[in-house]
Parts: C-alpha cells; sequence; structure tokens
C-alpha cells in the first residue's frame, strides 16, 4: 500500500492545515472521523457554514480499500442525486448502511 501511495499522492496533506470549505468529508477510519470532528470543534464554527462528516471503515489493505473505493463512490452518487440532501442525508446513509449491511459513523458540523 505505501508503494501505490507513493505514486499515487504528490506529498502528504494535513486536514488541519487545509482551510478549505467543504460541504462533505468522508473519512476511512474512525479515528480519523474523531480528529476531523475535533478540529472542526476547534475552528469554532465561527461561519455558520455545514458540513457533513462520514466514516466508511476500510482496512489498510489493497483488497479493501478497492472495494471501499466502490462504496464510497456509490455513497456519494445518491448524496448527489439526492434533491435535499440536507434533509436527506440521514436516510440515504440509513439505505446504504442496509444495502450493503455496513455500519456509517455520521455526524453533522459547523465551520
Amino acid at each position: 500500500m505505501l508503494d501505490r501511495n507513493k505514486r499515487i499522492k504528490e506529498k502528504p496533506e494535513k486536514f488541519q492545515e487545509n482551510k478549505d470549505e467543504f460541504d462533505l468529508i468522508v473519512t476511512c477510519q474512525e479515528r480519523v472521523f474523531d480528529q476531523v470532528l475535533e478540529d472542526l470543534t476547534e475552528r469554532g464554527g465561527n461561519m455558520s457554514k455545514m458540513t457533513h462528516v462520514i466514516n466508511v471503515e476500510i482496512k489498510d489493505n489493497h483488497d479493501d480499500a478497492t472495494l471501499g473505493a466502490f462504496l464510497i463512490h456509490e455513497l456519494v452518487k445518491e448524496i448527489c442525486a439526492s434533491g435535499d440532501h440536507e434533509a436527506e442525508m440521514e436516510s440515504i446513509i440509513a439505505a446504504l448502511e442496509k444495502k450493503k449491511n455496513k455500519r456509517f459513523l455520521y455526524s453533522p458540523a459547523f465551520y
């Protein structure tokens, strides 16, 4: 995995150093999900900009990473196809959890 990552990633990036705004943040480890929520809380929410943070737990190996990429792609497609993803986010996640028999972590958060 490390060799593959070296080929496709220009450089390591830290979410905490990125000041861009995101409508959706997808993580692949519960630990990272918690760190993202902590960082957003520390930013203070002064801009009152909502974001959705979703964790899709993926083991760090080639097979699970490939399957996880397809799962994340399906999740994002469902969100984009929604008429009102703000109101429908929890039902979109619940439907995909049921369909894939997989649990996601979800939390709305504010910048």
